[in-house]
């Protein structure tokens, strides 16, 4: 299982687990809200091996974001006011950290500023 790492690790401040649907056609889909240095929900639990359709969706009318997830190659930029949705199949159970690396230099990223979530990938 993967371990958190990074400002997550050292101090949670994730809501409740979102455990996303799976519709009848196999797909797990839900929504994701992008706003001031947040993702709402911030904590969501999938099926591995299981079709991940995200939609994300920017509240923030200036200040664009992205939606990152290294260990699963997932990177996806979601501009001001936009939706995106995108798509994935987690292979591997785990927990993985999600987070927004945009900054504007010499600003804090977005990620330091506490935009951060967890995929949980069950079996």
């Amino acid at each position: 299982m993967q371990v958190l790492s990074g400002p997550a690790a050292d101090a949670p401040q994730f809501g409740a687990p979102f455990l996303v649907p799976m519709e009848a056609d196999g797909v797990q889909r839900a929504t994701i809200t992008l706003d001031s240095y947040a993702y709402s929900p911030n904590y969501v639990v999938v099926q591995a091996g299981r079709p991940v359709e995200l939609t994300l969706v920017s509240l923030t009318t200036i200040t664009p974001h992205n939606f990152v997830i290294k260990e699963l190659s997932v990177e996806q930029d979601v501009g001001a006011g936009k939706t995106v949705i995108i798509r994935f199949t987690p292979s591997q159970p785990g927990v993985f950290l999600i987070y927004c690396d945009k900054r504007l230099w010499p600003l804090p990223s977005h990620r330091d500023k506490g935009m951060e979530g967890k995929l949980e990938v069950k079996p």
